[in-house]
Formats: C-alpha cells, sequence, structure tokens
C-alpha cells in the first residue's frame, strides 16, 4: 500500500494555504487525483516522487519508507516514473537512444517499443515524430526502469480528442499488461471515468472526497434532474442579480446565482450544475448537496 500523510505550505491563486493531505492507495491501483487548479495536485506528485519535501508527516510505498522524521529518500532511489505534459525528450537522439538513455536495456526497449506501436520508429529522429508518437516514446521511456509506480500529470491534455481516446487505450494497455500503480491528474471526466477506478478530490490542499468516478460525476439524486461537470469562467453582475458564465463540454450558458453561491464561487473554479426541478444550481466538485 501507498500510505502518504503530509503537510506543506504553499502559495495560490488566493494567497497562502496548507497542503494537508492523507491518503492510502492499494498496489496495482490506478487513481485520479482531481481538484481545480492551485489546489496542490501537483505538488504531491513531487512530493511522493521526491522532488520537493514535505514540512512534516511521512511517505510510505509497498512497506518502504519514502519520508518521515529521520528519512528521505532521492528521487533516484524512489523507482517511481513520472510523465509530465513536457515530453523532455533529447532531440539530438534517436528514438531507441532516448530509451537506452534511461536504462541500457534493449530487450526491455524493444518490448516497450513494439507495446507501444514504435518499433518501425526505432531510429527515427525525435524531430520527425507527431504528437502523439512522441508522447508514447515519453510514456515507454518512464517505464523503462520497471518503476512501481507511474504519475502522470495531465499528460494527454495537449492532445486532440482523437489522439487522447488512443492514448487512453495505451493507458489502459500498459495498467493490464505490467500490473503498475498509476496515479492520473486530469480534468478530463471521460478520461477519469474510464481509467480510473479511484478519485482523491483535492480543494484547497485536502483531500475533501475519495470515491469513484461514477459517485463523484453522476450525481443525479434526490431532486436533481440532470448534473453537469463545468468550470466558471467569469462572474459578474447584471442588473441585481450575479451571473456566471459556464463551460459545459465546450458549450457557454448562463446561470444566475444566489448570493450564497456568488459569496462562495469564484472565477477558474471547477463545478457541478445542477438542473433540478424549479432552476439551476452551482456548486464546488466535492461541496454539492
Amino acid at each position: 500500500m501507498i500510505s502518504i500523510d503530509v503537510k506543506k505550505p504553499l502559495n495560490g491563486g488566493n494567497g497562502e494555504f496548507l497542503l494537508e493531505a492523507n491518503m492510502q492507495i492499494q498496489r496495482g491501483e490506478f487513481v485520479c487525483i482531481y481538484g481545480s487548479s492551485g489546489s496542490g495536485k501537483t505538488t504531491l506528485l513531487r512530493l511522493l516522487a521526491g522532488f520537493e519535501q514535505p514540512q512534516s508527516g511521512s511517505i510510505s510505498v509497498f512497506g518502504k519508507t519514502f519520508f518521515d522524521n529521520d528519512t528521505n529518500l532521492a528521487p533516484q532511489k524512489r523507482n517511481i516514473g513520472f510523465l509530465f505534459q513536457d515530453y523532455a525528450l533529447f532531440e539530438n537522439m534517436s528514438v531507441m537512444q532516448n530509451l537506452m538513455f534511461a536504462k541500457r536495456d534493449k530487450l526491455k526497449a524493444d518490448e516497450l517499443l513494439e507495446l507501444m506501436d514504435l518499433g518501425s520508429l526505432k531510429n527515427a529522429n525525435i524531430a520527425t515524430l507527431s504528437g502523439g508518437q512522441k508522447q508514447r516514446l515519453a510514456l515507454a521511456r518512464a517505464l523503462m526502469r520497471s518503476p512501481e509506480i507511474l504519475l502522470l500529470d495531465e499528460p494527454l491534455s495537449a492532445l486532440d480528442s482523437v489522439m487522447r481516446e488512443k492514448l487512453q487505450e495505451y493507458l489502459q494497455t500498459i495498467h493490464k499488461f505490467f500490473g503498475i500503480t498509476i496515479i492520473l491528474i486530469s480534468h478530463d471526466v471521460s478520461e477519469i471515468y474510464r481509467l480510473c477506478s479511484k478519485v482523491f478530490v483535492l480543494e484547497d490542499g485536502k483531500i475533501c472526497k475519495t470515491c469513484t468516478p461514477r459517485e463523484l460525476f453522476l450525481k443525479t439524486s434526490g431532486s436533481k434532474k440532470l448534473a453537469f461537470n463545468a468550470k466558471i469562467l467569469e462572474i459578474y453582475k447584471s442588473d441585481v442579480a450575479f451571473v456566471a458564465l459556464v463551460l459545459v463540454q465546450n458549450q457557454l450558458c448562463k446561470v444566475v446565482l444566489s448570493n450564497a453561491e456568488a459569496s462562495a464561487l469564484k472565477n477558474g473554479d471547477e463545478v457541478v450544475l445542477s438542473v433540478k426541478a424549479f432552476g439551476v444550481s452551482l456548486a464546488k466538485i466535492g461541496q454539492e448537496i
């Protein structure tokens, strides 16, 4: 089991706040850390990988202590693979050379290239690869050292929808083939629903909810007829009422807010837009009723 119980002061858009996260992840799980920008998601991954140090707390992975009062393992000793939006490939090397730089194991490199459908491109220059091919190569390189954990920080967000779906298939294949524990940061609801078995909702530095994607995103209970995940682009005053301009699945809509909603929400918040029998309401994800 991965056990994380850490505290670290952070600076966000609304000033200082305390990252105070407590979470447990079972070996072989594919989980997501979900929440609004600036809530501490990436920092949490960096703490696990050893790129940053908690102020206090502990991190243990499958019985091995990564961090506590007496221990702080270096990143290279944590056996963690990571993939971010920036592929960080070596442009002056071929596809195969990029993998061999991570670990000189040609059999492993050939296996991963075939798994990623890159076998015919092993001698190709990086500059000739498409965005999707570069992403698959970066994923293969992250797996060269056979990591126990794979950290993914919005790795598919820069790709178009067709390529994103293809890469999701590769991630499913990797998870099934290697049985690796994967921790994903994503804002894409369909991606989370398709890939992950558990979601940790992080808001203002704290885990406010732990549930399945179905429990988080399918909320048509009680008087709710429909519920959508959305993002607030702007809140403004119109005559005597506050109005939120909301993005829902690439569509814009306006929602009249109550005074309580207007004071609790801000531009950029990830929210649930609920359609009820007598109106529409907005609430931050994880805080809806």
